[in-house]
């Protein structure tokens, strides 16, 4: 299984549980020294090094660097976790032109299901399909995207990370149209606000935190993820849950043709026309 952002929060929590029941677990996370400690903790749980991998998703490079060497080094992938995810401020573009949070959330984990997408197919069984879980939010409520230009700039960070949440859901959509019968179930949850390093930098998420029964934890958050992953009843493409259930998102997420633009877009802002 390959997590991304497995270097702390609810990717880390579910890579520990993971390696914990006996799964071999590939940990892709952006910080050296996060990604290094994790590392330790899933080798704790499970009793073996699990493999790592460095990529930054704000550098589309990267992901492709990273996405080579998972090719290179796997003939197979069951489960790809599509978790990396961070809430950043929009002054910038990143160095492929995009709005970061956007790009992070929603550009990188969509080349990196394209680059893995040959080893996920020689994973699929008629009992044991391959499975892609894309980690999203409530917040795609109240995102502001773009179908036909999902890299363009926002003017807040909250709506860029509504608009990824969005994107989100409609690739997990999308990709079940396209690839559910290549033997690959694509799915999607909502994991609840979750105490982590997520948001630290927002005022707002940070006062929030100190509300009695508000947030989860880490590992809480991981429980859907974990079941997703694992579990036969879980085999719903395009599905989207929370807390093991069903979980419904707005129209405007849902919709399946914003989800055949999006997917179009996404493959014109990657720099890949190639129709699958």
């Amino acid at each position: 299984m390959v997590v991304t952002g497995a270097s702390s929060g609810i990717g880390l929590a579910a890579a520990i549980a993971l390696a914990g029941a006996g799964d071999d677990v590939v940990l892709l996370g952006r910080d050296p020294a996060r990604l290094a400690d994790a590392v330790s903790r899933v080798r704790e749980a499970g009793g073996r090094t699990p493999a790592s991998f460095r990529a930054d998703f704000a550098v589309l490079d990267e992901v492709r660097a990273v996405g080579a060497a998972l090719t290179a080094d796997y003939e197979r992938i069951d489960v790809l976790a599509n978790n990396a995810g961070l809430l950043t401020s929009v002054r910038r573009p990143t160095a492929d032109g995009h709005d970061p949070t956007m790009q992070i959330n929603h550009l990188g984990g969509f080349l990196l299901a394209h680059l893995l997408l040959d080893r996920l197919r020689a994973a699929a069984g008629p009992d044991s399909p391959a499975r892609i879980v894309t980690t999203s939010s409530l917040a795609e409520a109240w995102g502001t995207l773009d179908v036909d230009r999902p890299g363009r700039r926002q003017i807040s960070r909250w709506l860029a990370y509504g608009a990824s949440k969005q994107a989100n859901i409609l690739m997990t959509i999308e990709a079940a149209r396209r690839w559910s019968g290549l033997g690959i179930v694509p799915t999607c949850f909502f994991p609840g606000l979750v105490r982590s390093g997520f948001g630290r930098r927002s005022p707002a998420f940070s006062a929030a935190r100190l509300a009695p029964g508000l947030f989860r934890s880490s590992e809480q958050g991981a429980d859907t993820l974990i079941w997703l992953a694992t579990d036969p009843a879980a085999l719903i493409p395009g599905g989207y849950f929370a807390q093991r259930a069903p979980f419904s998102a707005t129209p405007r997420s849902t919709n399946a043709k914003r989800a055949e633009r999006l997917w179009k877009a996404s493959l014109t802002a990657i720099q890949t026309t190639k129709p699958i």
